[in-house]
């Protein structure tokens, strides 16, 4: 029985990265023979086991065949006699299939070593292209180590390629890929992940929304990129300049869907997509059963982004009308999350990176002072129900104009 240092704890140790969670592979043993040293099994699928006193996971050694589409059709073979390198060879990249014996020695029987330095993300084996989820994988691998430089190997994408053209990704539940999704919404350059994504075809697949944005104009004068997907891809940039909230990155990738659905004979103009953006929004976030905070941030940002960009136009009594549509005086923190990914997009602009936009401080200004009324006068004036309602209305408009000289 020998216990193996592996996956991710070692490559982010090569990379002098900080590791998360430290996984342990077990060679040699039974699960008779873990559960008498104290080990309690975990495992459903094959056997894992938690560590008596560190709680890390320690899984025996396996082995796996593919029997049916998807990532569910896997058999697994967990046995005393599944050696190190045959448990390595299921992993999806070599960068993953290493590991380290308790002296520290470094096993890497497929060269992930050398694909770290060379900053490529490779497949292990051919048995790659038996997991549709390995897709996503990669692709949110790429939004983590993209600005350490790290590409996909030319392989590796074409085998991709036609794991999508065989039809693999049908096969996808949508709790994985949301769970994917977010995980590639919180690493360091998420729009890698869509790129990775839409270069493999998969994109088409999954999400079929943000795929039918590139090919897309816009007016070139507002928009000097033109492209509505490379707009995109630059506004999820600046989202994560701004922001490291997933929910943040979320509606700025989907900020602008209604534009993928106007017709060309209105090219490059798009009037109205806001409205149509909405629904989409809420289809995608159905369909993948995203949380309840992405879709409403996501819904409100696709309908009221514009208005924020309007703000320094906008008169009192329509920027306190945005303010309430936005929910911005009982959800302060959304409020904040709306006008980040709105400032995403001003920003998803060649030129308009780091210029000084006015937009959210006017908004921050005027939600201040209007959220500085209270009720409390009104009725001790007498007023009741609806007539505070409605004066508390008219003084936080006045509170506006005043706080912004208009």
């Amino acid at each position: 029985m020998q216990a193996y240092r592996v996956g991710g704890a070692v490559r982010d140790h090569l990379l002098g990265r900080p590791a998360g969670d430290t996984d342990w592979v077990v060679v040699g043993a039974t699960p008779e023979e873990m559960e008498a040293r104290g080990f309690t099994p975990v495992g459903k699928d094959f056997p894992v086991f938690l560590h008596p006193e560190t709680g890390e996971e320690y899984a025996l050694a396996r082995t796996e065949r593919k029997t049916a589409p998807g990532y569910h059709g896997f058999a697994f073979h967990a046995a005393p006699d599944v050696s190190l390198e045959e448990d390595l060879a299921r992993r999806d990249l070599t960068i993953n299939a290493m590991a380290e014996d308790p002296d520290g020695r470094l096993i890497d029987p497929y060269n992930g070593r050398a694909d770290l330095e060379a900053r490529l993300l490779r497949h292990v084996t051919p048995a790659f292209a038996e997991d549709p989820v390995r897709i996503l994988r990669v692709a949110r691998f790429a939004a983590r180590f993209e600005p350490l430089g790290f590409t996909v190997a030319d392989e590796t994408r074409a085998l991709m390629r036609s794991m999508v053209e065989a039809g693999e990704v049908a096969a996808l539940v949508p709790e994985r890929v949301w769970a994917e999704t977010e995980r590639a919404l919180g690493e360091a350059a998420p729009a890698a992940f869509v790129r990775v994504l839409r270069d493999c075809g998969a994109l088409a697949e999954v999400f079929p929304e943000i795929d039918a944005l590139f090919g897309v104009p816009q007016p070139p004068e507002h928009h000097p990129e033109v492209d509505t997907g490379d707009h995109t891809l630059r506004v999820v940039e600046q989202a994560a300049r701004l922001s490291g909230e997933p929910v943040v990155r979320f509606a700025a990738l989907v900020h602008d869907l209604g534009k993928g659905t106007t017709p060309q004979s209105e090219w490059p103009r798009h009037i109205g997509h806001e409205g149509r953006g909405v629904p989409l929004v809420e289809g995608l976030c159905q369909r993948l059963r995203a949380p309840k905070a992405f879709r409403e941030l996501g819904v409100l940002v696709a309908r009221e982004h514009l208005h924020f960009h309007r703000a320094g136009e906008l008169k009192p009594k329509t920027l306190v009308d945005l303010l309430e549509r936005v929910d911005a005086f009982r959800r302060p923190e959304r409020f904040e999350q709306f006008c980040l990914a709105c400032e995403a997009d001003a920003r998803g602009r060649p030129g308009y990176e780091d210029r000084d936009l006015p937009q959210p401080g006017i908004l921050r200004t005027a939600r201040e002072a209007a959220a500085a009324v209270e009720a409390r006068p009104f009725a001790e004036q007498g007023l009741k129900g609806p007539e505070i309602g409605e004066a508390v209305r008219r003084a936080r408009i006045q509170a506006v104009a005043t706080a912004l000289g208009r």
